[in-house]
């Protein structure tokens, strides 16, 4: 299970739980974090959280949730539809050829209707004489990945002190590469995705990629939660916080139980209480207390 998967999975444990306690505003906010991750028909697959967020629009009583949850399925759902769209722009092309071949005709008798205008071809990302470099001559995939890094770098103004992004680009990717077993496999290509997707989304971390404040080898390498922008991380903690809290509930209003003998006094006069403090599909922690003599411990 990737990265990615395990976040989306973990989000929609908390966002089941934030609606069953009808604590609307935070599940709202964590909504929005869920639709920032770069999520891929594969992570749809694997997580189910489209039917997850769905169930829980249904139940969900505040509008505005309702509303954010079923635009963020609508648009999940044309991830699914959109795999032909690739193949339209090539019906195009011969309507564009037919339109040029018919012009020498129409020159021996001229008529009051101007002539139909053929569509731009679509714009082009232009590049430098030295990009993409030669040593990657024959291998698209790489190429690929450069000009997707270089996009994403130049997807917005540049800040001042700015280093050439091109050979920016051309560093990430030959780390990306050397760092994921030096050939264009699934793990290299996941690495590559979550890179473009973060310097989209973080223009903090974008500029400091761009000025080098952060090099282009440690970007390479650097992992979703490094690359994870204050907002993500702030939420982030606070899930820490609400599962540190969530473990101090007073194990004195657990269940009495004599199956726990206390490593300190060797009684086995003890309460017991289990909470769900990792991902769902983790097995849950149970907390005991000695009544004798006050001692915890706990074990999942």
């Amino acid at each position: 299970m990737s990265s990615c998967e395990k976040e989306v999975k973990k989000i929609g444990s908390k966002l089941e739980k934030l609606i069953e306690a009808k604590q609307n505003d935070e599940a709202l906010e964590l909504l929005g974090v869920l639709a920032k991750q770069p999520i891929t028909v594969l992570v749809l697959t694997n997580t189910r959280i489209g039917v997850t967020v769905n169930e829980l629009r249904k139940k969900s009583s505040d509008e505005k949730f309702a509303k954010r949850a079923k635009a963020l399925v609508k648009e999940w759902k044309s991830m699914f539809e959109g795999g032909d769209a690739k193949s339209s722009p090539k019906h195009d092309k011969p309507k564009e050829k037919e339109v040029v071949k018919s012009a020498p005709a129409t020159t021996s008798a001229p008529t009051p209707t101007a002539p139909p205008i053929a569509k731009p071809p679509a714009e082009k990302a232009s590049f430098s004489g030295n990009f993409p470099p030669d040593e990657l001559a024959g291998d698209e995939i790489r190429i690929k990945a450069c000009e997707l890094l270089l996009t994403s770098l130049k997807c917005k103004p540049l800040p001042e002190g700015t280093h050439d992004p091109e050979e920016l680009a051309i560093k990430i990717e030959a780390k990306l590469f050397d760092s994921n077993g030096k050939n264009s496999s699934e793990k290299y290509k996941a690495a590559l995705r979550s890179r473009v997707f973060n310097l989209k989304k973080n223009d903090a971390l974008r500029e400091n990629v761009l000025t080098a404040v952060v090099s282009a080898e440690k970007f390479a390498v650097m992992t979703s939660n490094d690359m994870a922008s204050d907002e993500v991380k702030k939420l982030r903690e606070k899930f820490a916080q609400d599962a540190i809290r969530d473990a101090q509930v007073s194990v004195q209003q657990g269940t009495p139980s004599e199956m726990f003998k206390c490593g300190k006094c060797q009684k086995k006069n003890c309460t017991y209480t289990q909470l769900q403090t990792r991902s769902a599909d983790e097995p849950m922690t149970t907390f005991v207390f000695c009544l004798e003599c006050g001692n915890r411990w706990k074990f999942c």
